[in-house]
């Protein structure tokens, strides 16, 4: 008889895979711990292979179901806080001058709510803090794909004889699997508080109460080698901050739109199980290569349904529309900058290569930030501010059923036509909930 079936005699075949697990966590395997590191595209250095085996032995003891997210924070914030660099005194003082600028200037070319709350400066730890609650809501209808897919996947694999042992500890796999995925987000988002340089930077409302956010040691990377001077970068980045987070505040509707939107995208994801079977069935442990790519480049994620794609367009378009009203407004804000188009132009080119965290969360979740239709968006805002000015163009935004759509970027002059022609008063309905909206914020009329 051979030694496995004697190891397993009389023992709980859940408490046999979970020493089988054991066994290979504390580095008792043929498999070296640093190359699991490695095919999760994580850093392979002694340090952070510690920190997965960790993260995978509080995994195999989780007892809840779901994704422990306290993983991809840690992780995060470890990456965050590796090269922080203190900004000065007077360096802090130039960037709460330029908000308070900036404010003044967005009044004399809006008509959207002020912030409730004032602007912060936050470092990249703090930004990491912050945002991670939305990161975790974008991701997890991925992550828990992945780990149904991975112990499904598993099951099938395993021999008729441990199918007793597999299926009793399924919820152990999907335990580890959302570790390794969780990780993963922290890689993704610890490497993105490294590139942003505000709150809103990426399009997406990251910031729980339209919150206005500066991180200035990136944004004092941002400036280096363009050959502009460091308070116009600061106020023309400080005017884009306050347009975004204005904007989310005056359109209570807005957050809850795009945020909806991305996660109905993301539950639609499923995982490629043939895909995922055969490289589990030839997987060699030497050489995780292989995996280390399907998983990097979106292999396993198969092409979108028709469902996500409807999704993804009402999310391109309303990406599109948001950004494209933030750059109009900025421009009209900043005519006292002679700098302006440069600058300008620096943050055009930069949204539209991405960086590589932001590549590395569009593989981890199949979903693009970048609005591909904002010249679209930013013309059409453009001709609506020139035909009926800044103040009908900013009441687009007081109601979902108003707010442009993709064929007004098609046809800005047949919108433009509409609004000339005067659109019917919202309705008793459409009244009553923005009255309620208004006592939500503490700003509503008072009764007559």
């Amino acid at each position: 008889m051979s030694d496995v079936p004697e190891q397993g005699q009389g023992q709980n075949p859940e408490d046999e895979f979970a020493e089988m697990l054991r066994q290979f966590l504390s580095g008792n395997s043929e498999l070296d711990p640093s190359k699991l590191a490695s095919a999760a595209g994580l850093p392979s250095d002694p340090a952070a292979v510690a920190a997965l085996m960790q993260q995978l032995q509080s995994a195999m003891q989780n007892t809840t179901d779901g994704v422990d997210w306290k993983v991809a924070l840690n992780a995060a914030q470890e990456i965050a806080s590796a090269e922080t660099v203190v900004s000065s005194p007077a360096a802090k003082s130039a960037l709460e001058q330029a908000l308070h600028v900036a404010e003044l200037w967005l009044d004399e070319v809006t008509y959207v709510a002020e912030l409730a709350a004032s602007p912060k400066l936050m470092s990249r730890r703090e930004w990491v803090t912050a945002s991670m609650p939305v990161w975790t809501e974008l991701a997890e209808p991925v992550a828990l794909s992945i780990a149904n897919a991975l112990t499904q996947v598993l099951k099938d694999q395993a021999p008729e004889e441990l199918s007793g042992m597999m299926a009793s500890a399924s919820q152990m796999m999907r335990n580890i699997g959302g570790a390794l995925f969780a990780m993963q987000l922290g890689q993704v988002v610890g490497q993105l508080s490294t590139e942003v340089v505000s709150g809103g930077d990426v399009g997406i409302p990251l910031m729980s109460e339209q919150q206005a956010v500066l991180i200035p040691q990136n944004l004092a990377e941002f400036g280096e080698g363009l050959d502009i001077p460091a308070d116009q970068v600061q106020l023309y980045l400080a005017v884009r901050e306050l347009a975004h987070a204005r904007l989310f505040r005056h359109a209570k509707w807005l957050r809850l739109h795009m945020i909806s939107s991305i996660t109905e995208f993301a539950r639609g994801i499923s995982i490629d199980t043939s895909r995922l079977e055969d490289l589990a069935s030839g997987f060699d442990p030497s050489n995780p290569e292989e995996l280390r790519q399907a998983m990097m480049s979106g292999a396993l994620i198969p092409p979108k349904t028709d469902t996500q794609l409807q999704a993804l367009a009402r999310l391109e378009t309303t990406l599109a529309l948001v950004e494209g009203w933030v750059d109009v407004v900025t421009a009209a804000a900043t005519v006292r900058l002679p700098k302006r188009d440069s600058v300008a132009e620096t943050v055009r080119r930069r949204r539209a290569t991405g960086g590589p965290a932001e590549s590395a969360f569009s593989t981890l979740v199949g979903l693009e930030l970048r609005p591909r239709r904002l010249r679209e968006a930013a013309a059409m805002w453009q001709a609506v501010t020139d035909a009926v000015g800044p103040e009908a163009r900013d009441a687009l935004w007081s109601h979902p059923d108003v707010v442009p759509t993709s064929e007004d970027l098609d046809d800005p002059a047949a919108l433009v036509a509409r609004l000339i022609a005067g659109e019917p008063e919202p309705d008793e309905m459409d009244q009553a909930i923005e009255d309620f909206f208004r006592e939500q914020e503490g700003d509503a009329p008072p009764a007559v």
